[in-house]
């Protein structure tokens, strides 16, 4: 029988896509992004810690197709009232390709909206399982430039913009999601390829800046790992809307309609 490995699940999210979500989290990564405030979701098996009281936690579920539904089924209601749906994370989702490809399947045919929430860094074959059931994918990009992006995520940056290019091609709905990291991302060039990418890709409705936080950083402790962000701190709110800001212009000098993507 088909089963999947997932970490976590969210009901009610509201940063997940469009509307009220449930958001199903599958583990596993083949990435391994520093600024990662979910290191649970990186190693592919099932793994033990030690919640601040000492109790034990275990990261890790196997689930079938069937159950992931019965879990989405759960908040229709919501669904309906909100325009909102199930979006399926990680770790890195299209990592357990056959699996995501049925879950996406099942809740398709129920009528559920679908978001896939991805590093991009996958297959053509694996992305091709998903695409006819998935109504947006929101599509993480973490660095510009070859040699940083491996540097700084582990993995090439040509797989994601192949992905992004098929996507396009094959019409589908994109969300740009862009983690900004103090370091890493807060960069005028990095905001200038994002509107690079916007004028591109018609496929990309809308992008979203994330920022760095620090709510994941007790679980490194849990898993007894060292925290890779441990000397950053986050952006004000004052740089945040600077960075708003930069994006918004190097959109205007571009010619993006930024109103269509707000």
């Amino acid at each position: 029988m088909l089963k999947g490995m997932i970490f976590d699940v969210a009901r009610a999210a509201m940063d997940d896509g469009p509307g009220v979500r449930t958001t199903i989290f599958l583990k596993g990564c083949p990435l391994r992004c520093p600024w990662c405030h979910n290191p649970e979701s990186q190693r592919f098996s099932r793994e033990s810690a030690r919640d601040k009281y000492g109790k034990p936690v275990v990261y890790g579920q196997e689930l079938t197709p069937q159950e992931i539904l019965a879990i989405a089924e759960r908040d229709r209601s919501f669904y309906r009232l909100s325009g909102g749906g199930v979006t399926f994370s990680g770790g890195e989702p299209l990592a357990q390709a056959a699996f995501l490809a049925e879950s996406c399947r099942l809740c398709h045919e129920a009528g559920l909206h679908v978001c896939v929430d991805t590093s991009g860094f996958a297959s053509e074959e694996a992305v091709h399982a998903v695409m006819p059931y998935v109504d947006l994918f929101l599509l993480d990009y973490k660095q510009t430039g070859e040699e940083r992006h491996e540097r700084d995520v582990g993995v090439p940056l040509s797989p994601v913009l192949d992905t992004l290019a098929l996507l396009r091609r094959e019409g589908k709905r994109v969300w740009l999601r862009c983690p900004i990291v103090p370091g890493y991302q807060d960069r005028p060039e990095h905001f200038r390829a994002i509107a690079a990418l916007e004028r591109e890709y018609p496929c990309i409705e809308r992008v979203e800046l994330m920022f760095f936080h620090t709510l994941g950083r007790h679980k490194y402790a849990q898993l007894r790992r060292r925290d890779p962000t441990a000397d950053l701190t986050p952006f004000t709110e004052e740089e945040k809307e600077a960075f708003w800001r930069r994006l918004n212009d190097d959109e205007a000098q571009m010619g993006i309609d930024i109103s269509e993507r707000i």
